[in-house]
């Protein structure tokens, strides 16, 4: 596992890192959806001020994470329900 030096700019700036290899594909890919949803807020809403293009874009990121959260714990519910009643199945047919 070696690690790389890459820059990622964001928001017309570079940030420069040290990442683990197998990573850097996911990192720049980050940095260009991150920099396609400021572009996105900046013309469809007008804001040209740098910190509240990141806010929203931050903003936007956090309530999709928590949607997906709470998908994902609603999928896993719905999965121990189904496992509870195949094992009640099994039992019932021993």
């Amino acid at each position: 596992m070696s690690e790389l030096s890459i820059k990622i700019r964001i928001a017309e700036r570079e940030y420069p890192m040290r990442v683990k290899e197998e990573e850097e594909e996911r990192l720049r890919i980050v940095g260009k959806l991150l920099n396609e949803r400021l572009k996105f807020f900046k013309d469809q809403f007008g804001i040209q001020d740098k910190q509240d293009l990141l806010a929203m874009v931050a903003f936007e990121t956090m309530v999709e994470k928590l949607k997906l959260e709470d998908e994902k714990n609603m999928h896993l519910s719905k999965v121990g329900q189904q496992l509870n009643v195949l094992d009640d199945l099994l039992s019932s047919a021993k």
